[in-house]
């Protein structure tokens, strides 16, 4: 097929676009987007210093690629990686993370679970087994983040999720009927360094496409944890298939997700908040619950 803006050979088709676009007009789109969420949320500012949450998988090595890119002439931006391993046996090599850092001239901080907190996701799925361990790696994972920004000097954390994750994780919210966390924003937590998404408006395979003409050695593992009790895997499933015959329903719900935030914000200070870090909760939440238990070496 041909592309539909220059004629010359595509490499991607656009479903809810109706599209075939070049490699050249590929990128350029998936640039123009991802630059839109920047400029709409104001996600870069003088003085900033962004690290990239660096797994090592396609997503965050193309987030790192495309933040060089476009801050390479901003002498007052500065763009670093944070790797964290969390101890999974076939899964997340750190080395992964570390080769494409190295590769684009980007200092990485590499940490592990098991050299901070003395035990693996491994070690914590054996003793809490597997339906928690995704919760656990996830709250600690955040957490070990925010810690080693601190400590950087970072401004902003930058995640790699994408269009399918986004939405992915709202209609999981919709079928459990979790308005509260349906409704509620990003950036409710008082005491943590501010995320940022540029791809969060950009399709799965389009990033992955990004990836695979961009970076090399990116990890294409996939965690064996993903198996719990309704897990955003299911829904992502269920999502992929719809989306087959509605190519829209991605935007769809992060439009719903949108509205939603914006109604309900104005009655935030009415919601019940963790007394440490300042999540709704009442009492003290459940990520403070477990981090104090594996702190505690209880896990």
């Amino acid at each position: 097929m041909r592309c539909n803006k220059c004629r010359r050979e595509a490499v991607i088709f656009q479903e809810y676009s109706g599209q075939h676009l070049c490699r050249q007009h590929f990128e350029t789109d998936l640039e123009r987007k991802a630059k839109h969420e920047i400029r709409t949320h104001h996600w870069l500012e003088p003085g900033d210093h962004i690290a990239v949450a660096l797994s090592g998988d396609a997503n965050s090595g193309a987030l790192l690629y495309f933040l060089k890119k476009i801050t390479s002439s901003r002498y007052d931006i500065r763009i670093s990686a944070i790797s964290i391993d969390e101890g999974i046996r076939g899964y997340s090599d750190r080395g992964c993370a570390n080769g494409i850092a190295r590769a684009s001239g980007t200092e990485c901080m590499s940490v592990s679970f098991p050299e901070l907190f003395g035990m693996s996701i491994d070690e914590i799925a054996q003793r809490k087994g597997v339906a928690l361990s995704c919760m656990y790696c996830r709250v600690i994972r955040n957490f070990l983040l925010d810690r080693i920004a601190t400590e950087l000097g970072v401004t902003k954390l930058a995640m790699g999720d994408d269009l399918d994750d986004s939405a992915a994780s709202v209609l999981k919210n919709i079928l459990r009927g979790d308005a509260d966390m349906l409704a509620r924003s990003e950036q409710t937590g008082r005491g943590k360094i501010p995320r940022i998404w540029p791809f969060i408006s950009i399709p799965k395979k389009e990033v992955a496409l990004y990836a695979a003409l961009h970076i090399k050695g990116y990890d294409q593992s996939r965690c064996p944890y993903h198996n719990g009790p309704f897990e955003e895997e299911d829904v992502k499933e269920m999502l992929e298939d719809f989306t087959t015959r509605h190519p829209a329903t991605g935007y769809a719900l992060m439009s719903l997700k949108k509205n939603l935030t914006d109604t309900f914000c104005t009655h935030s200070d009415t919601v019940p908040s963790c007394e440490r870090c300042g999540e709704p909760s009442d009492g003290i939440c459940t990520s403070c619950r477990i981090i104090d238990e594996v702190n505690g070496g209880g896990a």
